[in-house]
């Protein structure tokens, strides 16, 4: 009887609580769709981090971390091989020779990060390959091939069979120079990432600073749940206690913190758009109710009690919500599918955005649980909005009700 008297009560001003259920419809689209475009955006980076950088774990030898040199490579390479390939959790891994250096050419020359990479393994580990403006990846029977990005290419005025000249310590810390001849020029979302990163192969560049072909300064390492990189990094490092193992979350802590706010990010924007929401249902219900305290004084002087009153209004705001929730979220929903296949190109800032390594093309994408917790988030809102107005009505004596006009 009191959900059916206040469901008439809803509609007797048609306008008005249309006008309330459209606000509240459009508001949860709008939130839920910025809440997707910050997911799509923060996934985006967290992969192509992943992807491009860090891969979800690396292994090194302790003091090649702080040292960076030749000589600190990692001692029984095979035995850490034979380990990885035969974890289940494990999808692939890559090894790598690391050094630093000088890309140069007659005109000018720019610091790198020299990483010699088994060719046909890298290319399942990173999306390299794949981030080819210009040229080929690793060709076959080219010596002395390297990528670089396309704003050192720039910086170095080179294109696709330029020759550069790189410069480097051997194993013995003796100054070593070698000609490469620029076979592909490759461009990733992170600019930062392309200015300091050059890539050769591992043999030419174990032969260039007199290591052995089977030497290994870094493991890349893919799983194949995400979920799993924190306890599979934790077995690896038993199973190898004297090699550091990290995880991306520790070899790049931005992506954490990127990570980290998804959630923060979502009960931040939900709180901000329910207050706005909780003035406007006590605006709306306030005025309800004070349009209708000759009517309140009515059903008071007849026998209803205040409690009833007061679900009464409570149920009003709920039934609004109940309307306008559903609504909003299925609009987003809709949404969110029509954008998140092709993405929205953002290339009109791309520049800019590469500076912090954000991809020109956002995905939106919103797990159930996003939904779940903004379809609470409004039933909550409807609750705390009606009660000021409810407790409005049932402070009403019925006597000064009637005499209103």
């Amino acid at each position: 009887m009191l959900g059916k008297l206040a469901w008439r009560n809803i509609w007797r001003n048609k306008l008005r609580s249309l006008v309330v259920v459209i606000s509240i419809g459009l508001g949860i689209w709008v939130l839920l769709f910025l809440l997707s475009f910050n997911q799509g955006m923060i996934t985006n980076y967290i992969e192509d981090g992943i992807n491009t950088q860090t891969s979800h774990l690396q292994i090194h030898n302790p003091k090649f971390k702080d040292d960076k040199e030749l000589k600190y490579f990692i001692e029984n390479p095979e035995t850490i091989s034979e380990t990885l390939a035969s974890d289940p959790t494990i999808d692939k891994f890559s090894t790598r020779i690391l050094s630093s250096g000088m890309v140069a050419t007659s005109k000018t020359g720019h610091g790198v990060n020299i990483m010699g990479i088994d060719v046909d393994a890298e290319k399942q580990i990173t999306n390299l390959s794949k981030k080819l403006t210009a040229g080929d990846y690793f060709p076959e029977g080219k010596k002395n091939a390297i990528l670089i990005g396309g704003k050192v290419a720039e910086k170095l005025g080179v294109k696709i069979k330029s020759k550069v000249v790189l410069t480097f310590q051997d194993v013995n810390q003796e100054i070593t120079t070698a000609a490469f001849r620029v076979l592909g020029i490759y461009e990733t979302n992170n600019a930062k990432f392309d200015e300091t990163n050059v890539f050769v192969r591992k043999t030419d560049l174990a032969r260039l600073t007199n290591l052995p072909e089977t030497t290994v300064h870094e493991y890349a390492v893919l799983v194949k749940d995400i979920e799993a990189v924190e306890s599979t990094t934790a077995k690896i490092q038993a199973a190898a206690p004297n090699q550091l193992v990290e995880s991306y979350a520790t070899l790049s802590p931005d992506l954490a913190l990127f990570e980290s706010q998804s959630q923060l990010s979502l009960y931040i924007m939900t709180t901000i758009f329910m207050l706005a929401l909780v003035f406007g249902i006590i605006n709306t219900m306030l005025m309800a109710v004070l349009e209708r305290m000759k009517e309140l004084g009515m059903l008071m002087a007849i026998g209803m009690n205040k409690t009833k009153i007061f679900f009464m209004i409570v149920l009003e705001t709920l039934m609004l919500a109940l309307i306008g929730g559903p609504i909003g979220i299925l609009l987003a929903w809709i949404t969110v599918g029509l954008t998140s296949e092709n993405g929205i190109d953002l290339s009109a800032w791309g520049d800019g955005m590469k500076e912090f390594g954000i991809a020109t093309t956002i995905h939106p994408a919103l797990n159930l649980g996003s939904y779940l917790t903004v379809g609470f988030a409004i039933m909550l809102t409807a609750v705390l909005a009606s009660i000021y107005p409810a407790r409005k009505a049932v402070k009403l004596k019925p006597v000064d009700a009637l005499r209103s006009i």
